[in-house]
């Protein structure tokens, strides 16, 4: 099947906390959106590859995917070699999307930026119609999240609407992130402690899309990088709102 929307991340959880809420959004205008995990989280310090397969299927039908795919490139040494951008572009041409969602370039967490890198090689060799079987397809435009390191975004999309189906998404990864009323037997058993599973990270998350609401007039919303300028049809639609 094809779709208009895939979100790539390089572990299950990256694409709901770096853009669940414009996911939820743009399913709700209509648009089609997949979802594809580089890796089954293997090197995680907690839960299994198994359990993460289960709560990103779980999150992916909270937000709406109608596709969803979990790929094996390799989690702590993410690879992105001939045979990942094969793989990539096969997806690519399968799902045909017009709009991508990656990591950012940089990050923290050094699988991340070779997911951004991996992405974007593939999104333009899918293209060629010399490289790899199938009939080429290149999207339109690719746009980065941000993960753990802070972005200057060169647009935000309010998300208040949507912002408690991101939070349903994230609280299906048990065993990754911390849930408000969880039970203290239940945090024991996902020991040990990390730094994504506290509740400062939690609360971190509000915070930036806070922040990126405040700055476009909304109550939250959710940055994003764009390697290209944006191609404006209607500068109205760009005001921002709230108070001036």
């Amino acid at each position: 099947m094809s779709v208009d929307v895939v979100a790539f991340g390089a572990h299950p959880d990256d694409v709901e906390l770096g853009c669940g809420g414009t996911l939820a959004k743009l399913v709700r205008s209509g648009r089609s959106v997949g979802v594809v995990h580089l890796t089954r989280g293997e090197a995680g310090s907690r839960g299994t590859p198994e359990r993460r397969r289960r709560e990103a299927e779980a999150a992916a039908a909270l937000l709406g995917a109608a596709e969803l795919r979990i790929l094996d490139f390799g989690d702590g040494s993410l690879r992105t070699g001939p045979e990942e951008e094969e793989a990539l572009i096969a997806v690519f041409r399968e799902l045909r999307p017009e709009l991508v969602f990656a990591p950012t370039p940089a990050d923290r967490h050094p699988d991340h930026a070779r997911a951004h890198r991996l992405v974007l090689a593939a999104a333009y060799y899918a293209g060629l119609r010399r490289r790899g079987a199938g009939a080429p397809h290149r999207p339109a435009a690719l746009f980065s999240y941000p993960q753990h390191d802070p972005i200057e975004p060169a647009f935000i999309v309010d998300v208040p609407a949507t912002w408690e189906t991101k939070m349903r998404a994230l609280d299906a990864y048990e065993s990754q992130l911390h849930r408000p009323g969880m039970e203290p037997a239940t945090q024991v058993a996902l020991e040990p402690a990390t730094r994504v599973a506290s509740r400062e990270f939690r609360l971190a998350v509000e915070g930036r899309a806070r922040h990126y609401g405040q700055l476009i007039g909304a109550e939250l919303g959710e940055g994003f990088l764009s390697p290209t300028p944006l191609a404006v049809a209607d500068p109205w639609q760009l005001l921002p709102g709230g108070l001036r």
